[in-house]
């Protein structure tokens, strides 16, 4: 049976316009906008009405760095793909690219394989795969053309965690030659791992064992001593590069200067790096261990140029790199031994609304907002147009965004399966109100009226964004 839904009298914002539009909805896609003011808008009839008066009409949000049931360091991210999916449609995401983890040793098929079996038939919204390249060889080459074909088109590698995801540079120049051939994108992990672990055997054998010490031995010159090499690896290679969660002043001016020369380096934030910094990590009491992640936080003094790179568009994503461990039990593995503490933080749910306080603050412009967070990771990552914006043939994923509520950031407010939030106590405007996907109501006046299974398996074209 044909559905309809339509609408009416909201604000539609997307990255390339701002308009007084009522939407029609048939069948899960857009079907039409029309001003509001105009006759046109009459002739939408529909079996729903939302009435979106005051509110904005924003296109669901697309996350592209997120790791639902991720091993690391002993356990498991706390989130599963039903929590995880469903705590992103809260926060008004409507599609998560997750990473599939090629164990050393084995396939990256094994690996992708796991991945869907986690993820299908349990997910909220929408998602699509990277796969994480832990072992690159002959075998593992040739099958990086396969996964292109058929939808996973992007290839995370690290430059840190010797023994666990580490490619030397070597390896990394290989799957870079493959993806300049096959068209995949190379997203780079971009810290200098061996001389972090040199660091941290000397800060553990002094005695530095605090959360605060995570921070001062992943320097951001190492950080952006390896964007720097990455970036040239992948211009060796005739290749374009991604650089996940970037956090530091030096590496974002390693960006800005390839993107000068021309070349295609594109590169990510987080909201950690936005919002949060040293500070955090050095809370006492070992609460410092809650703000854990790599790259880890920096001085406040790096956020300003992190805005700057995302006004110039030097950083054109904002994703979470979503990876959460509870305090109780899974942060607190690291009692006594900084490098023992799992790497990650929660933060799906809280990308949409924080990136909207930073509109209110005057960091970045409401188009800017749905650009970072929806359009150009659509675009980075093979789904534009049918996600990421709000125009006619695209699913219809869409968020009704109330711009004036006010909310304050809580674990005992979250949907996130995490005892702690790294925001708590914050007070922001703006809040998620309605969230569609693909036509279906998943979050209702603020109630939760999705289910696990109905988000599918995404396959992706590959990267739209290279210049």
């Amino acid at each position: 049976m044909s559905s309809r839904t339509v609408i009416r009298g909201g604000l539609v914002v997307t990255a390339s316009d701002e308009i007084h539009a009522d939407v029609l909805i048939e069948d899960g896609r857009i079907a039409a906008l029309a001003a509001s003011a105009t006759p046109a808008a009459e002739i939408f009839t529909a079996d729903r009405t939302i009435d979106a008066t005051g509110k904005y009409v924003l296109p669901g949000g697309v996350d592209a760095h997120t790791h639902m049931e991720l091993p690391f360091g002993g356990t498991f991210a706390s989130d599963t793909f039903e929590t995880g999916t469903r705590a992103a449609a809260w926060g008004g995401t409507t599609t998560i690219v997750d990473f599939a983890v090629q164990s050393v040793g084995h396939s990256l098929r094994h690996g992708l394989d796991a991945w869907h079996a986690k993820a299908e038939g349990n997910c909220a919204v929408d998602y699509g795969f990277h796969m994480i390249v832990s072992d690159v060889n002959q075998e593992t080459l040739k099958e990086m053309d396969l996964l292109v074909e058929e939808g996973v088109t992007s290839f995370k590698q690290f430059m840190a965690y010797p023994g666990v995801f580490y490619s030397d540079d070597g390896q990394i120049l290989r799957a870079m030659q493959r993806s300049a051939e096959n068209g995949g994108l190379i997203m780079m992990h971009a810290e200098n791992g061996i001389a972090i672990d040199v660091l941290v055997e000397q800060a553990l054998a002094r005695g530095e064992t605090d959360p605060r010490f995570h921070g001062e031995v992943r320097k951001a010159l190492l950080e952006a001593e390896a964007t720097h090499r990455a970036i040239r690896l992948a211009q060796v290679a005739g290749a374009p590069l991604y650089v996940v969660h970037v956090s530091a002043t030096e590496a974002v001016a390693e960006l800005a200067r390839a993107r000068d020369e021309g070349l295609n380096v594109f590169g990510e934030t987080c909201p950690q790096y936005l919002f949060l910094s040293t500070d955090n990590l050095a809370e006492p009491d070992f609460e410092g261990a809650k703000y854990v992640c790599s790259t880890p936080l920096r001085p406040k003094e790096h956020q300003a140029a992190l805005w700057r790179g995302l006004r110039t568009n030097d950083l054109q994503v904002v994703s979470t790199d979503h990876c959460p461990f509870c305090f109780a039990g899974q942060k607190e593995l690291g009692r006594g031994d900084f490098s023992r503490i799992p790497n990650g933080l929660p933060g799906v749910e809280n990308r949409m609304d924080l990136l909207h306080q930073a509109v209110l603050d005057g960091h970045i412009s409401r188009r800017r907002w749905i650009e970072i967070a929806c359009a150009t990771p659509a675009r980075m990552f093979g789904l534009y147009p049918k996600k990421g914006t709000i125009a006619p043939g695209a699913d219809a994923d869409v968020v009704i965004y109330d711009p004036h509520a006010e909310q304050v950031i809580s674990a005992d407010t979250h949907h996130m399966n995490v005892d702690y939030s790294a925001y708590e106590g914050k007070r922001i405007t703006g809040r998620v109100e309605t969230v569609l996907s693909r036509g279906v109501p998943v979050i209702t006046e603020r109630e939760y009226t999705g289910r696990a299974g109905h988000g599918v398996y995404t396959p992706r074209s590959t990267c739209q964004y290279l210049t």
